[in-house]
């Protein structure tokens, strides 16, 4: 499926105002693993049996637009975990909020496949995940995956097409990400659970596995966690203008080619599982096409090696969600 099918070039999109590496972000862990572009707009991160590595934003944000040109490892990637996200851990610790952009190895041969999920309050318990499939080889070239997170929406887009947008509701609370964030982009070893539910684990012999990052973009209001003013009302102005970029207005257009995509390329929705949840999380929309597709685990009815893997998956039938349960053909 060629990306014409999904989205166009959009000029919100191919205007964004990129910061040098050092200008906004720091290493997190893995520094040797972490190498910088001559021209300094971007980075390698490596995994090798050692070490993952990752880097992290200079300042939290209260909301922002999160954004990077990003390109993934090749060939047999199990167990790898590329993760792109927005997050307040290790300030809040026990009542963080996040937003995760995360991609999930594959074996060889087989596509890289990838989830968006979002927290507020440390409301780790109620899982907001979905999952998708991409209709290009995210190894073969450089893509851009943002994260627009906003007072009332939160948007992921991949290139220029929205692929989630979640808005904020009053039934929602403090599920709803609320308080300042730092931006994060890290590779690591996620064996236990990324590939088939765990069963395909990190094959070092394939290793490093690289990870690149470019054109970086951070276009967000920098807030103390602690400061004496409250973050909304010192960044008041900031989260105004944010709300008037292009890339914070879903047009009938992205919203058509967004639709497109959840029909196509989605495999699994928490809002479709009423298993996990008999009761659909207030922020849920209930879309008829959509719904039609999964049954009540969130998960597709139907697809490619489906039904030829399920008496293989009934082991693991307690599990929330296994990679495994959809494959794309």
């Amino acid at each position: 499926m060629c990306m014409a099918n999904i989205g166009n070039v959009d000029a919100a999109f191919s205007n964004l105002t990129t910061i040098p590496f050092n200008q906004g972000y720091s290493p997190l862990f893995g520094d040797g693993n972490l190498v910088r572009s001559p021209d300094g707009k971007g980075v390698r991160l490596l995994l090798d049996r050692f070490t993952g590595s990752g880097f992290i934003s200079s300042n939290l944000y209260n909301h922002g637009f999160f954004s990077a040109n990003i390109k993934l490892p090749s060939d047999y990637t199990a167990g790898i975990c590329v993760a792109f996200y927005t997050s307040n851990a290790d300030v809040f610790e026990k009542s963080h909020d996040e937003l995760d952009i995360e991609f999930l190895g594959n074996t060889e041969g087989k596509p890289w496949r990838f989830q968006t999920n979002i927290y507020g309050n440390g409301s780790t318990n109620r899982g907001r995940e979905e999952r998708y499939r991409l209709w290009f080889d995210p190894t073969r070239d450089f893509h851009r995956y943002s994260i627009l997170w906003t007072p009332q929406i939160t948007v992921f887009y991949v290139d220029d097409v929205p692929i989630r947008e979640v808005v904020r509701r009053e039934e929602m609370g403090g599920d709803y990400p609320s308080k300042p964030m730092s931006l994060y982009a890290t590779i690591w070893d996620a064996s236990n659970w990324a590939t088939s539910g765990g069963k395909y684990k990190v094959n070092y012999k394939y290793a490093p596995f690289v990870a690149e990052f470019k054109d970086l973009v951070l276009d967000g209001c920098p807030a103390d966690p602690i400061q004496q003013i409250p973050a909304a009302e010192a960044c008041a102005e900031k989260n105004a203008l944010l709300a008037t970029q292009d890339y914070s207005v879903i047009t009938p257009q992205r919203r058509a080619a967004m639709r497109r995509f959840r029909l196509r390329y989605m495999y699994y929705s928490y809002c479709y599982d009423s298993l996990r949840y008999p009761v659909p999380p207030p922020e849920c929309v209930t879309i008829a096409a959509e719904k039609a597709r999964f049954k009540d685990t969130g998960r597709l009815r139907f697809g490619g090696s489906h039904k030829r893997q399920s008496k293989r998956r009934t082991r693991n039938r307690n599990r929330v969600l296994p990679d495994s349960d959809v494959t794309p053909y």
